[in-house]
């Protein structure tokens, strides 16, 4: 009897150690190539490989977890994941209330996206998501913002003519305008935003931080992230 009760205690040991070891992804699986669910209905991009990658480094178990952008920070806090890997910058507003890893994308540009020349970006109407930082950046130049919840409906509302251009990140845009055929174009300078992308984490998951930073460090100096950054953007795409 001892022996069994010895036995079942082992296991359920081994059993919490190993749950212990699984962390849920939370991410949006709609912000190509970050993050997008593909054609067999899973979560795919850039950070799905990049999320795989660094869990194995950091011996831990991965569950993808799809959630919309717009509640993705509160239920994170409430627990329902572990971490956001989502195209998310870091920024001071945000590190209020979550914590970050290092980054894993450099510091990039934000750009405009129009259906005709001339628009005017400081008056006329932009989109941009909700909650994003374009959409503080769009508030702050005097432009009427107009807020969607996610990134298609951003370039919608410019192809539809309800805005007179988006605001988004410069690399989900450059395949967009690519396969517009000449409906989309640039427009205006590149807009410098934020503090590169990171890893979203609760302030008190302090060790599972210490984890992806070290595993993200790890593919920084092997070179492996550079090689995930130049398969899934654009070739003038900053890297390490």
């Amino acid at each position: 009897m001892k022996t069994l009760i010895l036995s079942t205690a082992v296991l359920a040991l081994s059993a919490g150690l190993a749950m212990a070891q699984t962390v849920r992804m939370g991410t949006e699986g709609a912000y190509p190539p970050y993050n997008f669910i593909n054609d067999a209905g899973e979560i795919d991009g850039f950070e799905r490989e990049l999320g795989d990658e660094l869990c194995a480094r950091a011996e831990l178990t991965c569950e993808w977890v799809k959630n919309d952008w717009d509640s993705i920070i509160p239920n994170l806090v409430s627990g329902n994941y572990d971490t956001i890997i989502a195209g998310m910058s870091i920024t001071d507003e945000r590190d209020e209330v979550i914590d970050f890893t290092q980054d894993y994308y450099p510091p990039t540009a934000s750009a405009y996206v129009a259906a005709m020349e001339g628009v005017d970006l400081t008056g006329g109407v932009i989109a941009a998501q909700t909650g994003t930082i374009q959409a503080s950046h769009v508030a702050e130049t005097g432009a009427t913002l107009v807020e969607f919840a996610t990134p298609e409906e951003t370039v919608a509302a410019v192809r539809n003519g309800e805005a007179d251009a988006v605001l988004a990140d410069y690399d989900y845009l450059v395949p967009i305008v690519e396969a517009s055929g000449g409906e989309l174009m640039f427009a205006g300078d590149k807009v410098p935003l934020g503090g590169g992308v990171g890893m979203g984490l609760r302030e008190s998951d302090g060790e599972l931080k210490d984890k992806f930073d070290a595993a993200i460090t790890s593919m920084k100096d092997d070179g492996t992230l550079n090689e995930l950054l130049t398969k899934w953007f654009s070739a003038d795409v900053a890297t390490y």
